[in-house]
C-alpha cells in the first residue's frame, strides 16, 4: 500500500529523478507535461546493457517498495512514466489551487507532514496522483514507448454502428489495472489505508468517466461513408478540474472505535447519507472524496503550509480570502512586456515591447 510516508518519499524521489533521466538524454531536453499534450519524450540513446542499468538504478531511485519496484523494473518504461505522473499531477494540482490559501505547496516537510494527515487535501493528492499515474501510462502505451502494453483496440465497445476501430486508442484498460495493482489493496482493518485507497480509486473513475470516442471520415469528397475511430482521454486540465470539484464536495467520515480494544470499526457515512451495503465495505458507497480531519486554515506559517504571508493575490477576485483578514500590501511597478506580434515571413516572430504601470498586491504578515 502507498501509504502517506512512502508517497512523500516517492514524490520527493520522483522530482529528483527527473534531473536523473534528462542527464541520460544528452539529445533531447526533458519537459514536464501539462495534461494537455501527448507524451512525446524520446527513448533513451543508450547501448542496451547501459539502458537496461540505467533503468533498474531509476527504479531503485523511487524509493519504492519490492513490489512495486518490481512492477517498475519489468518495463524500461515504467519509471519514465512515473516521473513523467508526478510531474504532471504536480503541476495540475498547483494550477488549480492557485487561488487558494493551499496553493499545493509540496516542498520538504510540509508534503511529508500534510500528507501523515487525513486531509480533504491530502484525499486530493491521493487522487490526482492515482490519476495521473492512470493517465501518462495510458498516453505512454499509445505511444509505443511501454513494452508489455501498445494502442487500445476497443474491442468491448459497443454502438459500433458504420464505423470501423482504427487509429491508436490509449490504452486505458491496462493502465487502470496496472495502477490499482501498483497501489496495492486496502487493508480491512486500517481506517487510513481504507480511505486512502478509496481517494485512489476515485482518481482512476475519473479519468474513465472522460474518455471520448475520436472518429477521422474517410471518403470521396469528405463524404465520410467511413470512420475510423478510437478513444482518447480528455486533457488532464479537464480531470483536474473534475478532481477540484470533488475536492470542493468532499465528505468527512469517521470511524466506530471499540473503547475497550481501541480497535476501529466500520467508517460511518456523513449525516444524511446512508453506508453502501453488501460485498463487507466499510465504506459508504460515494464517487465522492473522502476525508477524516477537519483542514487547518492555511493562513499561519505551520508545519503544513508556508502560510499566506507575502502571497500574492488578486484585489478583486482573491485578496480578501487569501490573506485571511489581515489586509494586503499594494506596490506600483513598471513592467515591459511583448507586445503587438506578428508572424514574418520566413519563419520568425516580431514583437514590439511594450511598457505599462501595474499594481501587485501581496498579503500583509
Amino acid at each position: 500500500m502507498l501509504d502517506g510516508p512512502l508517497l512523500a518519499r516517492w514524490l520527493a524521489a520522483a522530482f529528483a529523478l527527473t534531473l536523473l533521466l534528462a542527464a541520460l538524454r544528452p539529445s533531447a531536453a526533458y519537459f514536464g507535461l501539462t495534461g494537455s499534450e501527448p507524451l512525446t519524450i524520446l527513448p533513451l540513446t543508450l547501448e542496451p546493457e547501459a539502458a537496461a542499468q540505467a533503468h533498474y538504478k531509476a527504479c531503485d531511485q523511487l524509493k519504492l517498495e519490492r513490489k512495486q519496484r518490481r512492477m517498475c523494473r519489468r518495463d524500461p518504461g515504467v519509471a519514465e512514466t512515473l516521473v513523467e505522473a508526478v510531474s504532471m499531477s504536480a503541476l495540475e494540482c498547483q494550477y488549480q489551487f492557485r487561488f487558494e490559501r493551499w496553493n499545493c505547496t509540496l516542498e520538504g516537510r510540509y508534503r511529508a507532514s500534510l500528507l501523515k494527515r487525513g486531509f480533504k487535501e491530502t484525499a486530493f493528492l491521493y487522487a490526482i496522483s492515482s490519476a495521473g499515474l492512470t493517465h501518462a501510462l495510458a498516453k505512454a502505451c499509445s505511444a509505443g514507448r511501454m513494452e508489455r502494453c501498445t494502442c487500445d483496440e476497443a474491442p468491448d465497445l459497443e454502438n459500433r454502428e458504420a464505423w470501423q476501430w482504427g487509429g491508436c486508442g490509449d490504452n486505458l484498460k491496462y493502465s487502470s489495472k496496472f495502477v490499482k495493482e501498483f497501489l496495492g489493496r486496502r487493508s480491512s482493518k486500517d481506517l487510513r489505508a481504507r480511505v486512502d485507497f478509496h481517494n485512489n480509486l476515485v482518481g482512476v473513475k475519473v479519468i474513465k468517466a472522460g474518455v471520448e470516442t475520436t472518429c477521422k471520415c474517410h471518403g470521396v469528397s469528405g463524404s465520410c461513408t467511413v470512420r475510423t475511430c478510437w478513444r482518447q482521454l480528455a486533457p488532464f486540465h479537464e480531470v483536474g478540474k473534475r478532481l477540484k470539484h470533488k475536492y470542493e464536495t468532499a465528505l468527512k467520515v469517521g470511524s466506530t472505535t471499540n473503547e475497550a480494544t481501541g480497535e476501529a470499526g466500520a467508517i460511518s457515512p456523513p449525516r444524511g447519507r446512508a453506508a453502501g451495503t453488501g460485498g463487507g465495505d466499510p465504506l459508504p458507497r460515494t464517487p465522492e472524496l473522502v476525508h477524516l480531519d477537519d483542514s487547518p486554515s492555511f493562513c499561519l506559517a505551520s508545519r503544513f503550509s508556508p502560510g499566506t504571508a507575502g502571497r500574492r493575490c488578486h484585489r478583486e477576485k482573491n485578496c480578501e480570502s487569501i490573506c485571511c483578514g489581515r489586509g494586503h500590501n499594494t506596490q506600483s511597478r513598471v513592467v515591459t512586456r511583448p507586445c503587438q506580434c506578428q508572424v514574418r515571413w520566413c519563419c520568425y516572430v516580431e514583437c514590439r515591447q511594450c511598457t505599462q504601470r501595474e499594481e501587485v498586491y501581496t498579503c500583509k504578515g
